[in-house]
């Protein structure tokens, strides 16, 4: 099957974790402004690509992904995929909006893009059911669900020795506290102007 259990849960232990998360003050998170220019490969999260096709993500990042080795999650390719299906075709935006998104896939590269194992797949679902509990948020919203996709991304980018790339600022906080092997590099966009 590929995917060992007992394994997961000594790795894990998530009947052991008691209490609630909280996300850490600003000032003990990683920023995508304090690194380096040259480093360690990156994983894009799907706010990555989001912020980048609206035009605000800041210069650090853009800068982070010109110079770093980028990496690409087939969970974020379904995320993006998604609106394919999602906008109606008959709005105004739609034809200019799917054509950003598909010029976006055709630039990645076969050999940058990985999908989850098995593994990875039970290991997520139990991350993301344990992060779940921990964060104390409202049952019946969707969160369940999204954190399943948040821990693929973080638990592909720790297996390639990566560091995950997002503006998921809480949700990656936790993850990273509940498994501080895997590395991530925030960021936030700025305010938009009207």
């Amino acid at each position: 099957m590929g995917f060992d259990l007992p394994e997961a849960l000594r790795s894990l232990k998530p009947q052991k974790r008691q209490g609630t998360l909280a996300r850490r003050v600003d000032e003990d998170l990683p920023w995508a402004d304090d690194e380096p220019t040259v480093g360690g490969p990156l994983f894009l999260d799907t706010t990555v690509y989001l912020d980048v096709l609206q035009g605000r993500s800041p210069a650090e990042v853009d800068r982070l992904l010109t110079y770093r080795l980028c990496h690409h999650s087939a969970v974020c390719l379904s995320e993006l995929t998604y609106a394919f299906g999602r906008l109606d075709p008959n709005h105004a935006a739609t034809k200019t909006s799917l054509a950003a998104i598909r010029a976006t896939l055709a630039d990645i590269s076969e050999h940058r893009l990985h999908a989850p194992d098995a593994a990875l797949w039970g290991q997520a679902g139990m991350l993301a059911g344990l992060l779940f509990r921990l964060s104390s948020l409202p049952k019946g919203e969707g969160y369940a669900r999204k954190f399943v996709n948040d821990a693929l991304v973080f638990l592909q980018a720790r297996q390639l020795g990566a560091s995950v790339l997002t503006r998921n600022i809480r949700d990656f906080d936790f993850l990273s506290q509940l498994v501080p092997t895997g590395r991530v590099v925030l960021y936030r966009t700025p305010e938009l102007s009207t």
